[in-house]
């Protein structure tokens, strides 16, 4: 299922989305070229999210060494620069179509300010979950799944029968039709078994093997679904 568009007219252009897609879009070019020239790896290593790292360099700080704070806050930004990272072709495309069919419209509702923050927030608290969750993984974790997510939960919340028009692939015929907005809510988990494909050269690094992912994008969804519930009662009252 390819979710294609809502209907809904926007107040204003979605300004922040261009600007998230663009930065996505930028950074996953580079990554191909680190891929050709051999530098991926080694890349993904120093910028995805390694649970291990974290956990380990704060259990350290703690018990053993105050200086190992430095370690914390020098590995501390992978929290952010790992959801602008992403593993192949249709991790990115799959993310990216999620967040211009689902965003723009959020960022039309409830302000460019407030998506920002849905997504970067959401990206963030989904990474922590992911320390908390799996504190000696090894692998990178990297992609925008945790904020894709939280927008996605977001929109799911206001918008829960909106119907979308989507694209149905057929082995070569393509189907248009109409789908709640509800049925994503279940394509999103079962599209990811697919992200493999168009997988970039990163045979040094085994990235997104978490076990616990499925259950932090889950957490992402609600999180989504509660800023939005929190942002409907405060301008209520």
């Amino acid at each position: 299922m390819i979710p294609i568009s809502d209907h809904i007219r926007l107040r204003h252009p979605p300004i922040v989305i261009y600007w998230l897609i663009g930065i996505n879009i930028a950074i996953f070019l580079w990554q191909i070229k680190l891929g050709i020239t051999g530098e991926l790896a080694s890349f993904i290593d120093s910028w995805g999210l390694i649970p291990a790292q974290i956990s380990g360099a704060i259990t350290h700080a703690i018990y053993l060494n105050p200086a190992a704070w430095v370690v914390v806050f020098w590995r501390l930004p992978s929290l952010f620069l790992a959801m602008f990272l992403h593993g192949s072709i249709s991790q990115i495309v799959g993310n990216l179509i999620f967040l211009w069919v689902f965003g723009k419209t959020l960022s039309s509702v409830i302000g460019y300010k407030r998506v920002l923050a849905l997504y970067l927030g959401g990206g963030i608290l989904t990474g922590i979950a992911q320390i908390i969750l799996e504190p000696s993984l090894t692998v990178p974790l990297i992609g925008a799944n945790g904020a894709i997510a939280t927008i996605l939960g977001a929109y799911l919340s206001k918008f829960p029968q909106r119907k979308i028009d989507t694209i149905m692939p057929l082995l070569i015929l393509y189907i248009p039709v109409e789908l709640p907005a509800y049925s994503y809510l279940f394509w999103w988990f079962i599209q990811q078994l697919f992200y493999g494909i168009g997988s970039l050269n990163m045979t040094a690094s085994d990235v997104n093997s978490g076990n616990f992912s499925f259950w932090v994008q889950l957490l992402g969804l609600c999180l989504g679904a509660a800023a939005i519930r929190y942002y409907e009662s405060s301008s209520k009252s």
